[in-house]
């Protein structure tokens, strides 16, 4: 079952159903349900904030990817609180949940492991450590095996900055550009197939692809790949005159994710190792190029 079937969440389904796995989505909206029956995936419509709908959900005995992103505003995450009530009724077999980097919050650069300890600091932080701390609480109280992956930014087809990089947004001068860390779509959604299968009780893996190229590199390589004029930079002490308060939130917290533990206790080589590889693909699927 993935839960909150959205880019990541339908190409999960597709590996899945490759493989002959039975697969059942659910989702929120009937766009979502309809483009995803439309690709021949079982879809289940609830909102998990509505408890009479989340009740409903046929969750006993089933593996599940939980993606759903929590409610803004807030520190908390009352909809895992929903989805976990559900559960309490019908367990399922095991909870993959995809939750952030973010939680560690700003290392200054430094390496971050699991170990590390984590300290959010901008609510949507926060919300998903909300999250996670209702997981391993409901793991503990019920028995069900709960494994909680944290990933940095998402690329791939779709998600590329190609409109930011043709309205020639600055970014951050190079020399001045903290480190970043990102995981293609596509070997996300293998990693939550993985710790699905392969997870033990209780694990908590980084997610990565091992490159940690600033913001401003991967727009850079983007805009070489795609053929675009790179964009202007600008220095660090005038970044917040042109670049939004969502992106500087980011940008001012710098870590370098170690993720080589999860890759091996799980067993997954990934496709796109680097943002080279990941980048070129995206390009060749993007339909506005």
């Amino acid at each position: 079952m993935i839960i909150g079937c959205g880019d990541v969440g339908l190409r999960a389904a597709r590996q899945l159903m490759a493989r002959g796995r039975e697969v059942l989505a659910v989702v929120r909206s009937a766009e979502r349900a309809e483009r995803l029956a439309a690709e021949g995936i079982p879809v289940h419509r609830a909102d998990l904030d509505i408890p009479e709908q989340a009740a409903g959900i046929p969750l006993a005995g089933r593996p599940v990817i939980y993606l759903a992103q929590p409610p803004e505003p807030g520190i908390s995450d009352p909809r895992m609180g929903g989805f976990l009530a559900a559960c309490a009724a019908q367990p399922p077999a095991r909870i993959v949940y995809v939750s952030t980097t973010g939680v560690y919050g700003d290392q200054r650069g430094a390496e971050v492991t699991e170990d590390t300890p984590t300290r959010p600091q901008t609510d949507r932080a926060r919300r998903r450590m909300d999250a996670e701390n209702q997981l391993r609480a409901f793991m503990a109280a019920h028995g069900t095996p709960v494994v909680i992956l944290r990933v940095p930014g998402i690329y791939g087809p779709g998600r590329l900055p190609l409109e930011r990089i043709r309205n020639r947004t600055p970014v951050i001068c190079p020399e001045e550009a903290p480190p970043g860390n990102r995981i293609h779509a596509e070997d996300l959604a293998s990693l939550c197939i993985a710790a699905l299968e392969r997870g033990e009780p209780g694990d908590v893996f980084n997610v990565g692809d091992g490159q940690h190229a600033s913001m401003t590199d991967f727009i850079y390589t983007v805009a070489d790949l795609a053929g675009l004029e790179r964009p202007p930079c600008v220095p660090l002490s005038e970044a917040d005159k042109h670049i939004s308060p969502a992106m500087m939130s980011f940008i001012r917290e710098s870590r370098i994710i170690k993720a080589e533990k999860g890759l091996q206790a799980l067993g997954v080589q990934l496709r796109y190792p680097n943002i080279e590889s990941g980048i070129r693909d995206a390009l060749r699927q993007e339909p506005d190029r």
